[in-house]
């Protein structure tokens, strides 16, 4: 089977070549399984109803997020409903949605999807490696053992590998967001987890992360002043990555790095 993963939609700028290219993608690549990140999707800054309805619709599967998830009130309303929109499973138990997710495809192939996030240089949250093995062992006895993909939101790519490393060969995939930088580390470990520190974003990367250079810019140069941050809306870049997966063995066979359109298209 085949997977696409997308990194974090920031504005519309993002949302529109994920609408506009995921459909494409799905009939060119044959594609069985879609995930974005969408926490910026909603102008930078979390995610709303209406723009996952319109991700669904265009053939996104699951929709993982991070630190911005909560950045809109109305998810409050939502995420409890929708189980195909995760939350970083380590926040506070309290807080509403879910982290992860058993999905199947159409010849009924199950997909486990994680969603974590780190802690250096984030908010002080659950520990995520303890987090991960619980789910992964909890889910283990539920059925056989299902494809396992992992979402890992977070700033240091320290943190990042060494949840790679700590669940080589336990998982199928582990994927880094957050950054919105686009990595060149797209490698199998060597227990067979295919492994990348982050996918980069799907935005205007003629930007400060695909917020306005011109804004970004000023709240360096004055301190002193609190400068709005904006969404770029240039022509923007789809950037992920595609790979495809043994049934049997969950380990994959074949991957590759994607940047679509914009500055950094290939």
């Amino acid at each position: 089977m085949k997977v696409l993963v997308c990194g974090d939609i920031v504005g519309r700028s993002g949302r529109e070549i994920v609408e506009d290219k995921i459909p494409e993608l799905r009939k060119k690549e044959n594609l069985d399984f879609v995930i974005v990140n969408g926490e910026n999707a909603a102008g930078g800054f979390g995610i709303t109803e209406k723009i996952c309805q319109n991700l669904y619709k265009h053939g996104v599967d699951v929709i993982t997020s991070g630190n911005h998830i909560w950045d809109q009130q109305e998810i409050l309303s939502f995420i409890d409903k929708d189980l195909r929109l995760l939350r970083p499973d380590n926040l506070p138990k309290k807080c509403p949605g879910r982290g992860f997710g058993i999905y199947k495809i159409q010849d009924g192939t199950e997909i486990l999807v994680i969603n974590i996030m780190c802690r250096v240089f984030m908010d002080a949250i659950n520990d995520p490696f303890e987090t991960l093995d619980d789910i992964i062992n909890k889910t283990s006895y539920e059925s056989t053992k299902p494809i396992i993909l992992v979402d890992v939101h977070g700033e240091a790519t320290s943190e990042k590998m060494c949840i790679g490393h700590f669940l080589d060969g336990r998982v199928t995939a582990v994927f880094g967001t957050h950054t919105h930088v686009p990595t060149s580390d797209l490698h199998l470990l060597e227990k067979g987890t295919l492994y990348i520190s982050d996918l980069g974003m799907c935005g205007d990367y003629n930007s400060v992360l695909g917020m306005k250079k011109e804004n970004a810019i000023a709240r360096f140069l004055n301190k002193h002043k609190k400068t709005r941050l904006e969404t770029a809306d240039g022509k923007a870049t789809l950037c992920g990555i595609i790979f495809e997966v043994d049934k049997k063995t969950k380990i994959v066979k074949d991957f590759k790095q994607i940047k679509i359109e914009g500055i950094l298209g290939d």
